[in-house]
């Protein structure tokens, strides 16, 4: 059995692959299917830009990806959209030409708006260092004051149990337990966030990569988000978008669920095993990652028609 279970996994994964071939492999297959279109492009952070690591706090993304990232965004409008908070994945990615959408879509600065259909309630106005004007529309404003009382309650829950890291996405909370001991610590953990939430109706738990997320009960997610930036770019009811998504976690299968119902584009899984999902195609990891970005800004380069 020990000998037959590499075999089965390989055949189980072989299987997989086939369905979801790798981006890199298929690339001249997208180019030729680009032709006449604007491609668009959407990125995840942890897992995609940057390798998972322990310290989340310390997710830098290479100067190789950033280059790569940057010269994407020369050629073709480039959003990067994620759980963390929109002000923390600009310190890492420190990019002005890229437009940033944080908690899970919650926190989205996007192009000088080009339509009204969402409410102005939920919109600013705001200008980078560079003077460029930009929109930013947060649709869970509203939950802040209540978002921040749980942080102090949670920090309070929490704190004798170690390995606990409580990271503060601005509109979602994200408690990390990849340092909580399996077994009683962890059960300990997640009794006392679902204590908590009885007393916040309006929020709701998910989870992710070793990590559980406390996010308002609204319905929006990066899918919305992702069609909140392509109606800004003005691209709502464009046959000529061609729009390619690329991310690892179980929240990016809401824009990958986008792509194929508009569909329109490449929703791109990032993942070393077979999952379940909604993409198209697959990256091994953060290396096949930047490969792929590498070789999509080049040919964006030779091709200046492309936007």
């Amino acid at each position: 059995m020990l000998l037959a279970q590499p075999l089965e996994m390989k055949t189980i994964y072989l299987g997989w692959y086939k369905e979801h071939p790798s981006a890199i492999s298929s690339f001249q297959q997208m180019i030729n299917a680009s032709k006449g279109k604007q491609i668009v492009v959407f990125l995840d952070y942890d897992g995609t830009l940057s390798p998972i690591v322990c310290d989340p706090d310390r997710a830098f993304m290479s100067d190789q990806m950033r280059a790569a990232v940057q010269d994407v965004s020369k050629h073709f409008p480039t959003a990067i959209i994620s759980g963390r908070s929109r002000e923390k994945v600009y310190s890492f990615v420190k990019l002005n030409e890229v437009y940033y959408s944080g908690s899970h879509g919650m926190d989205t600065m996007g192009p000088a708006q080009k339509n009204h259909s969402y409410d102005d309630k939920y919109h600013y106005k705001t200008v980078d260092e560079e003077g460029n004007e930009f929109i930013v529309f947060q649709p869970a404003k509203d939950f802040l004051p209540a978002i921040k009382k749980m942080l102090v309650e949670m920090m309070e829950r929490t704190k004798n149990i170690r390995g606990v890291v409580i990271e503060d996405n601005m509109f979602c909370l994200s408690v990390h337990y990849r340092h909580v001991k399996d077994g009683e610590d962890y059960e300990r953990l997640e009794q006392e966030v679902k204590s908590m939430l009885v007393n916040y109706p309006e929020f709701h738990l998910t989870s992710g990569k070793k990590v559980l997320e406390i996010r308002p009960s609204i319905e929006w997610n990066k899918g919305h988000a992702l069609e909140y930036l392509i109606n800004n770019l003005g691209f709502d009811n464009s046959k000529t978008l061609l729009p390619i998504y690329i991310g690892d976690d179980t929240t990016d299968e809401d824009a990958f669920r986008v792509l194929r119902e508009r569909g329109q584009g490449y929703p791109i899984v990032v993942s070393s095993k077979p999952t379940k999902t909604m993409a198209f195609h697959s990256l091994h990891d953060p290396s096949e990652v930047l490969s792929f970005l590498i070789r999509l800004g080049r040919w964006g380069g030779s091709n200046s028609n492309q936007g």
